[in-house]
């Protein structure tokens, strides 16, 4: 693997911008699976994956390097040059505790309990229009 913050040929930037994307493409279906059969925080979960390892593809599309290791979706976001309105912004800091509130112990139950299928479905639709606009962008 390549160094993080290492420049890369432009070769090795087209693998690993597709490296990203391909992650992405199975994580989007396996949050579909889990809503569709209401697992509703693992789905919102893995849509912030979904949404990270899109923003990693475009950092390293844009800067010719690896992201460093972050999960917080508008810091990767920005350091890859992305240009967000507010709404979107918003969005993806709300994604972000998606993966929080899913990880660790003391948030899972409070998190499980917000994961309605209205919320979840919200959601999901905005993860699904963000993932659209990003990969616009590749």
């Amino acid at each position: 693997m390549i160094p993080m913050e290492e420049e890369t040929s432009l070769e090795s930037i087209e693998k690993l911008v597709n490296h990203w994307v391909e992650g992405s493409d199975r994580d989007f279906n396996t949050m579909n699976n889990l809503y569709n059969s209401k697992d509703y925080s693992w789905s919102l979960f893995l849509g912030h994956l979904v949404i990270e390892k899109l923003l990693k593809a475009l950092y390293i599309k844009n800067k010719h390097k690896h992201p460093i290791p972050i999960h917080d979706l508008t810091r990767i976001a920005d350091r890859a040059g992305l240009e967000c309105s507010v709404e979107q912004l918003n969005s993806l800091d709300t994604i972000t505790t998606f993966n929080i509130n899913a990880r660790y112990e003391d948030d899972k139950q409070n998190f499980y309990l917000k994961c309605t299928k209205e919320f979840s479905e919200y959601w999901i639709n905005q993860i699904t229009e963000l993932r659209l606009w990003i990969k616009s962008l590749l």
